[in-house]
């Protein structure tokens, strides 16, 4: 993790005592934001005691960095600036609420110690102003994760907030990724503090036996979050490599602040490995490319190397592997493979078996019932997705009918198969991958899919 006290900067204007520039501040102040948001709000939300506070005052100080930095050019220490500038705005805000009261005067005495006059145009930015408490601040990080993800909010509002509270995302950045409209994440933004301050949830980390529990609701968001960026749920874009990306970062820096816990390793296995796969999954034109039909040399190796060492941390911890972990341990038999054909799927098919026992879903039959198919044939897997139409799952969704039209066609079973590809890509909302179920359609009968 980057020092607070030494952001790295885009460029050369950026650096601090570089010529006044507007374009330069907006560059800069994104830059110390995106590293060191996450140190920022949690030391502020410690102080003040109240993370909507800490949230606001922050993005009151980024406002004035724009300002005063094109003005000014960048502080010598960013982060410090940004930190005094906030925690000046959450003093004074304390001071018009009720400028006797008690916890001003605790909160007062505490933040304003050594600094200069509260109302002076911009505090000063030496490195001893930044409040970084070494044996803190990855508490700090780490209970601003947990806050964002706590279990009174929605899913949706655990992504939006994570997003923006920890990943520094603007609500601009968290709706392109998600497809939805601006003020629809803010208005979940704002829900989600007001969900927070009613429900009276403290700034803290959780005791610790309820630390475990609650740190499946962190990992499930890094999931989401990932997931969505590597196959967009609709839109015309297969991937959205950025959202994804930074589901990797936060999850990095949450294996580095829980070291002993196999399952966060295992999730970072796990994305490491899928996102390997990235530069080979579409083609010159944004086109999905299938497994069987990418390029390999493509795979990023030093990622794959990076997320088998994940899940060799994961399974050294000696606490067996828990569903991100098995889900790794599968993408880790993809990775080392020189092929399709050459891939191990008897042991997938075993880790998925595995991965039912611990965390039951269809979407786990379902792949389970793909990698039956791959070791066994298609006539060996067809059943268990009969069975998840009997069963009513997946109800929907176009993965279903997407796997029982590719077992159709290996059977020579054209019409039906047909049938299933066209049902997939009316389900599917995403624009790359309805394009492969309809070619997969057409393939089928030369007077093309049925309307």
């Amino acid at each position: 993790m980057a020092r607070a006290d030494r952001p790295a900067l885009s460029a050369e204007e950026d650096a601090p005592g570089g010529p006044p520039d507007a374009d330069a501040a907006r560059r800069a102040v994104e830059a110390v934001w995106r590293i060191e948001s996450a140190r920022i709000v949690g030391a502020l939300a410690r102080y003040t005691g109240d993370f909507a506070l800490a949230e606001d005052v922050a993005q009151e100080a980024l406002a004035e960095a724009l300002v005063s930095w094109a003005r000014d050019g960048a502080p010598d220490s960013p982060a410090g600036w940004l930190l005094a500038t906030a925690r000046r705005r959450a003093i004074d805000g304390f001071r018009r609420k009720a400028a006797l009261d008690e916890r001003y005067a605790l909160l007062a005495g505490a933040l304003a110690e050594g600094q200069a006059d509260a109302g002076a145009a911009a505090p000063r930015d030496t490195a001893d102003d930044l409040p970084w408490d070494p044996d803190r601040v990855d508490d700090d990080v780490l209970a601003l994760m947990f806050v964002a993800c706590h279990p009174v909010l929605s899913p949706e509002a655990r992504v939006a907030l994570t997003l923006r509270a920890v990943g520094g995302l603007s609500s601009e950045e968290i709706a392109r990724a998600f497809l939805v409209p601006v003020p629809t994440v803010q208005a979940r933004i704002t829900r989600a503090k007001k969900t927070i301050a009613a429900a009276g949830v403290p700034f803290e980390l959780p005791p610790a036996d309820e630390r475990r529990a609650r740190l499946g609701g962190v990992l499930s968001v890094l999931y989401v979050v990932f997931t969505e960026g590597s196959t967009a749920t609709s839109g015309d874009l297969l991937l959205r490599p950025g959202i994804a990306y930074e589901a990797i970062r936060l999850t990095r820096m949450l294996a580095a602040l829980l070291p002993d816990e196999p399952e966060v390793h295992g999730l970072l296995a796990l994305l490491e490995l899928t996102a390997a796969r990235f530069p080979a999954r579409t083609g010159p034109d944004g086109e999905a490319v299938l497994l069987e039909d990418q390029d390999r040399r493509l795979w990023d190796r030093s990622a794959i190397r990076r997320g088998l060492a994940e899940l060799r941390r994961a399974t050294s911890l000696g606490r067996g592997l828990g569903p991100y972990g098995l889900q790794a341990a599968i993408a880790a038999c993809h990775a080392s493979a020189a092929s399709v054909a050459e891939t191990d799927w008897e042991r997938i098919v075993l880790l998925y078996e595995a991965l039912g026992r611990v965390a039951p879903s269809p979407v786990v039959e379902l792949n389970r019932a793909v990698a039956v198919a791959m070791a066994q044939g298609p006539g060996q897997a067809l059943p268990l997705v009969d069975d998840l139409v009997a069963r009513g799952r997946l109800s929907g969704s176009h993965l279903l009918p997407s796997v029982r039209g590719e077992l159709l066609t290996r059977m020579g079973r054209t019409d039906e198969a047909r049938a299933e590809l066209e049902l997939a890509a009316r389900l599917c909302g995403n624009a790359r991958e309805r394009a492969v179920l309809l070619r997969k359609a057409a393939a089928l009968g030369d007077g093309g899919p049925r309307r």
